[in-house]
């Protein structure tokens, strides 16, 4: 059955059985009592609210928040640097005698690096990410025709 384990099913679905069983106190709250487990709402009346009158899942979503923000700045600041590293690689290898498709090969993987710098800053951490991880195969690449 799916669904959450302290969720009721309509009562012509339940057997005689089951019913014996939560009325004897042996259903899910009783069993996680008697084991010594808390119960996860704690005071909380039926709005959510707990007997302070704080609500509990704020400090939750706070906390995703903040996750969320140190994502933007991760992919922001490793796709910037990336997007650094290989514009200088680029214009270092310009003047070099080395073929024209390292220095190209350089600067397509710091183009890709700044895009995903761009993602990352609008949030769009996982493809900012992989992004990245190109811009940086395609300067690696680049490098192997040297």
């Amino acid at each position: 059955m799916s669904g959450r384990a302290d969720s009721d099913s309509p009562p012509d679905t339940r057997t005689e059985e089951a019913e014996e069983v939560e009325e004897a106190g042996h259903g899910d709250d009783a069993g996680a009592a008697g084991r010594g487990e808390q119960d996860d709402r704690g005071d909380r009346d039926d709005q959510g609210q707990d007997a302070q009158g704080a609500w509990g899942d704020q400090e939750d979503q706070e906390d995703q928040g903040g996750e969320a923000r140190r994502a933007r700045w991760a992919a922001t600041g490793t796709g910037a640097a990336l997007a650094l590293a290989g514009t200088a690689a680029s214009l270092l290898r310009l003047t070099d005698s080395v073929p024209a498709l390292v220095p190209v090969a350089y600067a397509c993987g710091a183009g890709t690096c700044a895009l995903a710098a761009v993602l990352g800053s609008r949030g769009r951490t996982r493809r900012a990410l992989w992004l990245s991880v190109a811009g940086l195969m395609v300067m690696a690449l680049g490098d192997q025709f040297d």
